[in-house]
């Protein structure tokens, strides 16, 4: 599992124009998944994100929460984040997983972020989305299970 998270100040999805997912300050995550990923790693990746420190305290140090930071999360299915560039001009997905296994762990992985007490809202799993966002920082990082 691979989660390419954007700290941001604000961001929404939008499918055929309309607004499917909207947050303030939080976290934009896109998510992608593999064929050999499971329960415990969306698991271990939901605790990851939800309690990583990125959000500055009063010194100006990454020592804050998002609980303490009482931000939201959008998040995203993306499955070219397991597109492979090495050979050719055209990305390989193979390493991504198939709708039937990635939406399950995808939606199990938004079950646990709420589960923590967060506000996620998303876009929706394989349509075609358009972003915005207004990165904080920017603070871009990737989290991954493996």
């Amino acid at each position: 599992m691979r989660v390419v998270l954007q700290r941001s100040l604000c961001a929404n999805v939008k499918v055929d124009g309309k607004v499917t997912g909207q947050i303030d300050k939080g976290y934009v995550l896109l998510v992608g998944l593999t064929h050999e990923d499971t329960e415990e790693d969306v698991r271990y990746v939901a605790e990851k994100v939800a309690n990583l420190r990125l959000f500055e305290d009063e010194e100006g140090k990454m020592n804050r929460s998002i609980f303490e930071e009482g931000g939201s999360i959008l998040s995203i299915s993306q499955f070219t984040l397991y597109g492979d560039t090495r050979k050719g001009r055209r990305p390989s997905f193979s390493e991504a997983a198939k709708p039937d296994v990635a939406k399950p762990l995808w939606d199990l992985f938004n079950e646990e972020l709420r589960k923590l007490n967060l506000q996620v809202e998303t876009g929706v799993f394989g349509a075609m989305m358009d972003v915005s966002l207004t990165n904080d920082g920017p603070v871009t990082l990737i989290v991954e299970s493996k």
